[in-house]
């Protein structure tokens, strides 16, 4: 005969439960164990809808992407052109990889990057007075001043980069590439 101790000790649990008292309730690590991969889906579908999307709209016109690159002046014309046509590229093939579910934690970290890249850019265009529209989502370029939302386009990119940096550290989730492939056993565990 076990004791509660020893069976929570087995389990991982630190609270003590009697055989003959009433049933305990689930604790927080067993309730996160539950969400967590539901949450991580989300975040993986949130995220490669936006990306998606970031992606389509500038492939549809790369002229409008390299002009959007060139509004930031950081780089010289031939490296503009090469971000302009590259990016949109680059932004869905990490939707792609985010929407099958594979290589979800690298595919969270690489994104949570580019998001912190699409900030510094957005705080040096601000910082230097660049009167721009981040070009986030398709078009961009010169704008009035008063047209700027750089605190905004900023505080959304944060989200988006938190999305990414979940799914770096959960990155388990159903309908996933991963999960077929066994890429991060321990379904049972909580990372």
């Amino acid at each position: 005969m076990s004791t509660g101790t020893e069976e929570n000790a087995r389990s991982g649990s630190g609270e003590t439960t009697h055989s003959d008292g009433p049933p305990s309730r689930p604790t927080t690590a067993s309730r996160w164990a539950k969400v967590q991969p539901w949450a991580s889906l989300a975040a993986r579908l949130a995220l490669a809808g936006i990306l998606g999307y970031a992606g389509y709209t500038k492939v549809i016109v790369p002229a409008l992407s390299v002009e959007s690159v060139a509004a930031y002046q950081l780089f010289s014309d031939d490296v503009n052109q090469f971000i302009g046509y590259t990016l949109p590229l680059f932004e869905l093939a990490l939707a792609l990889l985010l929407l099958a579910g594979l290589a979800t934690r690298l595919t969270g970290i690489v994104s949570a990057l580019l998001m912190l890249v699409f900030i510094a850019g957005i705080a040096s265009a601000w910082a230097r007075g660049l009167a721009i529209d981040c070009g986030c989502f398709g078009t961009g370029g010169p704008v009035d001043a008063d047209e700027t939302a750089y605190g905004l386009d900023i505080a959304r990119d944060l989200g988006f980069m938190a999305l990414g940096l979940f799914l770096a550290v959960w990155p388990r989730s159903p309908l996933s590439l991963d999960r077929v492939l066994d890429l991060y056993p321990g379904s049972g565990r909580e990372r």
